[in-house]
């Protein structure tokens, strides 16, 4: 998926409908800097916007992804590559997500400890050491809620049972007994509990 194709293929679109920048974010409710970033290949619409984007600018799903208009014998031919690119994509921003859920993990701990550590053994008045006992507190809190949501949207979890994959909920998440990215949870599917190993694909 080359941005560059796509980005001058909405720019030509756009102006074939007649639109400016600004019309076409005003119709799509988002600013003219993203259009404009769209189309000089900076940055791809969100899949939230890639339909109405297409409505907008009478072109289908796979015309967009592809970066131009497809003739009836290319349609399906593209289809596939585009949904095999995606497919990629999404697994390489899933691996992204995953690394930043360890960073972000190991920096909390770390920040909790240091403050814990220097409020216990540091020659500071009482409310300092509990500010700051507080505000490591408040950080690996923090820290721990967008792991976890990192650890339910990244990826998926396969049931050992049946082999269904699927998202959990948070709660499920936020519960469930864990080792590493394998956790103890009920399958949607067949209703087992198994220990279930996080997988991208």
């Amino acid at each position: 998926m080359d941005l560059k194709i796509i980005g001058n293929f909405i720019k030509s679109q756009r102006k074939e409908k007649g639109l400016t920048q600004v019309e076409l974010a005003t119709k799509l409710s988002v600013s003219e800097k993203t259009i404009s970033k769209w189309e000089c290949g900076y940055g791809f619409p969100d899949t939230t916007l890639i339909l109405p984007l297409c409505k907008e600018l009478d072109i289908t799903a796979n015309e967009l992804l592809s970066g131009k208009k497809l003739s009836s014998e290319e349609y399906q031919t593209e289809a596939e590559k585009n949904l095999l690119t995606l497919k990629k994509q999404q697994e390489q921003d899933h691996k992204f997500l995953l690394t930043l859920e360890n960073v972000l993990g190991y920096l909390s701990s770390i920040t909790f400890i240091i403050l814990v550590f220097v409020a216990s053994f540091a020659n500071l008045s009482t409310w300092v050491r509990i500010l700051l006992i507080v505000i490591g507190f408040i950080h690996i809190v923090v820290g721990i809620h967008f792991c976890l949501t990192i650890e339910k949207d990244a990826g998926y979890y396969e049931c050992q049972h049946c082999h269904n994959k699927y998202i959990p909920t948070y709660k499920q998440i936020l519960l469930s007994m864990h080792y590493g990215r394998t956790r103890y949870m009920k399958c949607p599917k067949c209703n087992k509990k198994t220990w279930q190993k996080k997988v991208l694909k």
